[in-house]
């Protein structure tokens, strides 16, 4: 015979001293646990009673519910084990859940093999690395969709800022990719609407603080003292390329080739990694300045420019291999970046993408056109380039009331 039993998982407790409250399953001295979606405080618990104590606020439509779901489970038991001339306590864990008794990572990776051709392999490693950065907090073990309440979420999201020190753009983009699979599960009716967690975790707040070099902190960069040949004038190099380049990414800096740059016509025409969109357009001179300093006598068209990348043919052909080199690379400018922000005084600490963001700053300030900043930027909308615009008008607001009052 199999015993059922209500367990207060005592060594799970969270940070709010609560724990969870589990359906556990013996069958031949083997134990299942059933998540009952319930979390308490130790003294909420009365464990020889196996009832919820009366100071819960919600003690008797709790127990009342959860009597339902210990009458539930010992029928669906019964029901199999009449059934079935073997029974485990895995078995009867099944029977128990029925067709919400999914695991949630066995779902999760499955499906993302499955999109895997219709997604970007950025995107895949994206969904890949925020599936295994939630495996791992949560432990190795069965995790079912039902274990994944909105209070293990919170804890999550708390984890992450606080031991993992994660920005909060990092964090929403944890949570949006369990949401994906968790919603795919839905549609594809592997778990009930009714578990939904998402909805009940706290309210993060998306961060569009935008950081970017006003003109004069351009100019003390470029005036910067640095010994020529050197792998922090090449950081340098490439980020003031970038600015006056359109705020060309990392990833396209990285991979410009000698046969992507016109020098008659001062022109650059490269496929952009992101979009796949041709991007061109003519050079200004300091990007020529540049350019001059890294060209060789006789150029090979298929080498790179500034000549970071370890296995060229192994970047061209494989794409995870390319984002893991890019990686790499950014990694490595973090050193250069956080000497040159001390050395020209800055305020913030300079990062690649600073660039990108100090071309559209300056580009809409010096009087751009906003859409020509959106094409030249290679946005998917306008929409996002008007949260530059939004930056200007902000600032614009507080010289104003600076001014006034």
């Amino acid at each position: 015979m199999a015993s059922i039993k209500l367990i207060l998982r005592k060594n799970q407790e969270d940070k709010t001293g609560h724990c969870p409250l589990y359906i556990r399953v013996i069958k031949d001295r083997k134990a299942k646990f059933i998540t009952t979606g319930q979390k308490l405080k130790v003294l909420e618990w009365d464990e020889i009673r196996q009832k919820i104590r009366k100071n819960h606020p919600n003690s008797a439509r709790l127990n009342a519910y959860l009597s339902q779901m210990i009458a539930d489970a010992e029928g669906k038991v019964a029901d199999f084990s009449r059934k079935q001339e073997n029974v485990s306590a895995k078995s009867l864990k099944q029977a128990i859940k029925g067709k919400e008794s999914a695991l949630f990572f066995d779902y999760a990776f499955e499906r993302l093999e499955k999109i895997k051709g219709s997604i970007s392999i950025q995107t895949y490693m994206k969904y890949e690395n925020h599936l295994q950065k939630f495996k791992n907090y949560v432990g190795e073990r069965e995790f079912y969709f039902e274990d994944l309440t909105a209070v293990l979420l919170n804890d999550f999201i708390n984890h992450c800022y606080s031991v993992r020190k994660n920005k909060n753009n990092t964090v929403i983009t944890n949570i949006r990719s369990l949401m994906k699979f968790y919603n795919d599960a839905i549609l594809e009716d592997v778990i009930s609407p009714n578990y939904y967690p998402f909805n009940k975790i706290k309210k993060i707040k998306e961060s569009y603080k935008i950081k970017y070099l006003q003109r004069e902190e351009i100019e003390a960069l470029k005036n910067l003292k640095i010994p020529e040949n050197t792998m922090k004038s090449k950081v340098r190099d490439m980020f003031l390329f970038s600015i006056y380049a359109g705020g060309l990414r990392l990833a396209d800096v990285i991979s410009l080739q000698w046969k992507h740059i016109n020098f008659e016509e001062s022109r650059l025409a490269k496929i952009i990694r992101k979009t796949e969109h041709l991007h061109s357009f003519k050079l200004v001179p300091l990007i020529m300045e540049i350019l001059e300093k890294y060209k060789p006598e006789d150029p090979d068209n298929e080498k790179f420019i500034f000549d970071l990348i370890k296995n060229k043919q192994e970047f061209l052909k494989n794409e995870k291999y390319a984002l893991k080199e890019i990686a790499r690379i950014s990694g490595n400018m973090k050193t250069y970046f956080d000497k040159m922000s001390k050395e020209v005084r800055l305020s913030k600490n300079l990062t690649f993408h600073m660039s990108r963001h100090t071309f559209a700053t300056n580009a809409l300030n010096n009087g751009m056109r906003i859409e020509h900043v959106s094409k030249i930027m290679d946005h998917s909308s306008i929409r996002v380039t008007e949260i530059y615009a939004k930056v200007i008008n902000t600032e614009l607001d507080t010289a104003m009331e600076k001014f006034v009052y």
